[in-house]
């Protein structure tokens, strides 16, 4: 027996004599954005489009208005004519309940447009004229387009906004200065930003080798151990007992070759050892999927947060995600697309987002031609200006001086904070000892740049 869609008939009827009756319920309609297609009966979407129409002309939206119109158009008949019409209006009590009529109808277009969409799937797949990976894509879109149409916030008044920050504000005092957001065990970095904070998208960019993989993953092991709450890790390009190598490298402060080849020296296999101990106690989840699209990092994201919370995201890196759409978009398009979803990712989960990111070889280009070492800037991010636009901070990762490398195999590196949407740009230097990927504050003056 087949299932009928889901509708509401009464509740259009109800709304759309509602309108007729005590036209500002119009002004309702338009508040919630609701449309014609949100209507099943299809007399009754002919019947809101008159409706819309009158309104967004300033015209008045009674019974009387309403006639004219669809006189005029010669669809009177065609709709029910005039007694119908009367039914709508005859059955009104009050003005107050538009909006619930018209929670009801979208509430039933949603799942139309679910199951509309879900048809879509099943017909696509069963076709094997379509590559697996293509419908998949397809389905994405899909649901995405679904997810997307669903009803805006509403604005939010001044008053209500200003005690939920004075609210913040207070609670944030109890801090006495220490900082508000994520900790990364980096005083400068934590001075700076007071923490990663909830909803920020920081993009750590760097060109290959420098460190910026290590300088993450040693972000996510502070962090972890300060906040005591999940940290997920997507790394695109390395698998994951590589990156636990690296971690163990990190706090045993034993060379990784070691680790890697299984010969020590001394007490480098107890110092492992504890390592491996601390190690196991810290909430890092790994996921080395070397194909992945935004849509999959949002699913086990939002399942990771809902079964364990989730205090921090890093993925290495942006470039290598898949883009969520075939086509003929230009790979500047694909990136801007990945670019806005890291952002909207951060925003919909609540927490800060560390996406790493390839520089443009144009930097090594102006080295050479100018015979000069500058650091990075922010043109130099790869294959998009969105990346810029959409980030919150911007961390350039960079050695000033390629020489001055110790006997010991540490370097001093600049961390450059090139973009602070809500803070000062600044840089500031910090040891990294390449043989164990390990980072390390550097107590000494720094230089700031002006702010903006």
């Amino acid at each position: 027996m087949a299932r009928s869609l889901p509708q509401n008939i009464e509740a259009e009827q109800a709304l759309l004599g509602t309108v007729m009756v005590y036209p500002k319920a119009m002004v309702t309609c338009f508040d919630n954005d609701l449309k014609a297609s949100d209507f099943f009966s299809e007399n009754n979407q002919k019947i809101f489009q008159v409706l819309d129409s009158l309104y967004q002309e300033k015209k008045p939206t009674d019974f009387t208005s309403l006639i004219t119109r669809l006189k005029d158009l010669k669809i009177l008949d065609e709709i029910g004519g005039v007694d119908y019409l009367s039914t709508l209006s005859d059955s009104v009590v009050s003005a107050y309940s538009a909006e619930h009529y018209i929670n009801l109808i979208q509430e039933k277009s949603l799942l139309r447009n679910l199951i509309s969409a879900a048809q879509s799937i099943v017909t696509e797949s069963f076709d094997n004229s379509y590559e697996g990976e293509e419908v998949l894509d397809k389905a994405e879109r899909l649901i995405l387009d679904v997810t997307h149409a669903r009803k805006t916030s509403d604005f939010k008044k001044i008053p209500n906004v200003i005690d939920t920050v004075m609210d913040t504000v207070a609670e944030l005092g109890k801090s006495k200065g220490e900082p508000t957001g994520v900790k990364t065990g980096f005083k400068r970095l934590d001075s700076i930003t007071h923490g990663l904070q909830r909803g920020d998208l920081i993009i750590l960019a760097a060109r290959p080798s420098v460190g910026k993989t290590a300088f993450a993953l040693n972000i996510a092991v502070n962090a972890s151990a300060n906040m005591k709450k999940p940290i997920a890790v997507f790394s695109l390009e390395m698998p994951a007992e590589a990156l636990t190598q690296r971690m163990l490298a990190c706090l045993s402060e034993v060379n990784i070759s070691n680790i890697r080849s299984g010969f020590f020296r001394g007490n480098e296999w107890s110092k492992l050892q504890e390592a491996s101990s601390h190690l196991r106690e810290l909430p890092i989840y790994l996921d080395d999927s070397p194909i992945i699209k935004m849509s999959e990092i949002f699913a086990k994201c939002r399942k990771l947060k809902n079964e364990h919370g989730l205090s921090l995201i890093i993925i290495d890196y942006l470039q290598l995600i898949s883009p969520g759409r075939s086509g003929n978009e230009s790979r500047q398009q694909q990136v801007s697309e990945i670019s806005r979803n890291l952002k909207m990712l951060a925003r919909d989960l609540d927490v800060p987002v560390i996406a790493l990111s390839q520089l443009s070889r144009d930097i090594e280009k102006d080295q050479s031609k100018e015979k000069t070492k500058r650091g990075p800037v922010l043109s130099d991010l790869r294959e998009s200006g969105a990346i810029e636009q959409d980030a919150d901070i911007v961390v350039f990762l960079y050695n000033p001086d390629d020489s001055k490398q110790k006997k010991d195999n540490t370097v001093n590196l600049t961390v450059d904070i090139a973009k602070h949407r809500n803070g000062q740009i600044t840089f500031f230097p910090l040891s990294f000892t390449k043989s164990c990927n390990a980072f390390y504050n550097i107590e000494e003056d720094v230089s700031e740049k002006e702010g903006e």
